[in-house]
C-alpha cells in the first residue's frame, strides 16, 4: 500500500508534536512542514527529515493530508485552500472562529468528499474511550478544566481554549440538544473570559456543569458523570476512570481496567485511516461546529457578566 504523504501547517508547540508522530507512523510518509517562521520550520523538517517553507501553498501538490495547528482565526483561509487542493484536513479546535466559516469548509469537504477532522484530542482519551460500556443515560455531568495561563493562546478565551474540550465530549456522552445555556466568566489576565462556569441544559432534562480556568496553578482535567444507578469519575490527565455504584448500604467502588496509550498518536493515525478509507472521522466537520455553536452561545452569555 502506497504512503499517504503528509504535511503540517504550524511549528509550534503543538504543531512539532503532529510532525513527530507523523515521522514515526508506519503508513505515512513524512513530506513538509510551514511555518511564517522560516526558523522555526525549518529546526522542525530538519529533525524529523521534511522539507521546510514559510509559504503553505508550498505543500500544495506536495502532500496528501495535512495537519493545521496555527491560531484559531487562520483556521479558516487555510484549510479552505487545502480542502480546494484536494488536501484531507485535520484542523486544531476550534474548527473556526464563526459558523459560517465552519459550514463553507465542511460542504467543500462534502462536495470534494475528503475528510476534514477536528483536533478534540479528548475523544482520543483512553479513558473516555473505556467508559463506553459503562454509560446509560447520563442525568448530570460535571467538568473542571483548569490550569495556568499559557502565553501560547492568544487570539481566543478560556471557552475555544479549553472549555470546549468538555463542551464536545458532553455533547457525545449526552447525544441531545441544548435548550437552556446559563453563563458567568470574567477576565482576569487576557483581554478574553479567562475564567467560565456554564449550565447547559438538554432537552432530556440532562444537565451539564462545566467550569474552566486558565488563571490555576493546579492543572486539573476532570469529569464525573451521573447517571439513574451509578456515577463515573474520570481523570483525563492520568488517564484512570472509576464507577461508583450503590450495593444495599454502600457505595461500591469499581476501577475501570485502561490501557493507557498517547491520545494525539490515536488522533492522527485515526485521520490517517479516515483520509485513506473514507471513514467518517469520530469528530468530523460536524461535530466541531456543533461544539462550537454551544461554546459560541455561551461566549455571548459571558460577555455582559465578564468584567462586572
Amino acid at each position: 500500500m502506497e504512503k499517504l504523504k503528509v504535511g503540517v501547517v504550524g511549528t509550534g508547540y503543538l504543531g512539532s508534536l503532529h510532525a513527530k508522530i507523523y515521522s514515526k507512523l508506519d503508513n505515512v510518509k513524512f513530506v513538509a512542514v510551514s511555518d511564517c517562521n522560516l526558523e522555526r520550520a525549518f529546526e522542525v523538517g530538519k529533525k524529523y527529515r521534511a522539507a521546510s517553507y514559510s509559504d503553505y501553498e508550498d505543500l500544495f501538490g506536495r502532500v496528501d493530508a495535512v495537519s493545521i495547528a496555527v491560531p484559531t482565526s487562520l483556521h479558516y483561509n487555510i484549510a479552505k485552500d487545502f480542502l480546494n487542493h484536494d488536501v484531507h484536513v485535520l484542523i486544531e479546535k476550534p474548527i473556526t472562529k464563526t459558523l459560517s466559516e465552519a459550514d463553507e469548509l465542511i460542504e467543500i469537504a462534502r462536495y470534494r468528499k475528503l475528510t476534514l477532522q477536528v483536533g478534540h484530542i479528548e475523544r482520543f482519551n483512553s479513558a473516555v474511550m473505556a467508559i463506553e460500556t459503562y454509560l446509560k443515560k447520563p442525568r448530570f455531568i460535571e467538568c473542571q478544566r483548569l490550569g495556568p495561563f499559557s502565553k501560547r493562546v492568544k487570539d481566543v478565551g478560556v471557552v475555544l481554549d479549553l472549555m470546549i474540550h468538555d463542551i464536545d465530549i458532553v455533547l457525545g456522552l449526552i447525544k441531545r440538544d441544548v435548550v437552556n445555556t446559563e453563563a458567568v466568566g470574567l477576565s482576569a489576565i487576557s483581554d478574553y473570559e479567562d475564567v467560565a462556569n456554564v449550565r447547559l441544559t438538554f432537552d432530556d432534562g440532562a444537565i451539564a456543569d462545566i467550569t474552566a480556568s486558565r488563571v490555576t496553578k493546579d492543572v486539573v482535567r476532570k469529569i464525573r458523570i451521573f447517571q439513574e444507578d451509578s456515577y463515573i469519575s474520570l481523570d483525563y490527565l492520568n488517564q484512570e476512570a472509576a464507577v461508583f455504584r450503590k450495593t444495599e448500604n454502600r457505595i461500591a467502588k469499581e476501577r475501570i481496567k485502561i490501557k493507557k496509550k498517547e491520545p494525539l498518536k490515536k488522533e492522527l493515525k485515526s485521520f490517517i485511516e479516515c483520509a485513506r478509507t473514507g471513514k467518517r472521522p469520530i469528530v468530523s466537520g460536524i461535530e466541531g461546529r456543533r461544539a462550537l455553536q454551544v461554546a459560541l452561545d455561551i461566549i455571548e452569555k459571558i460577555k455582559p457578566t465578564r468584567h462586572e
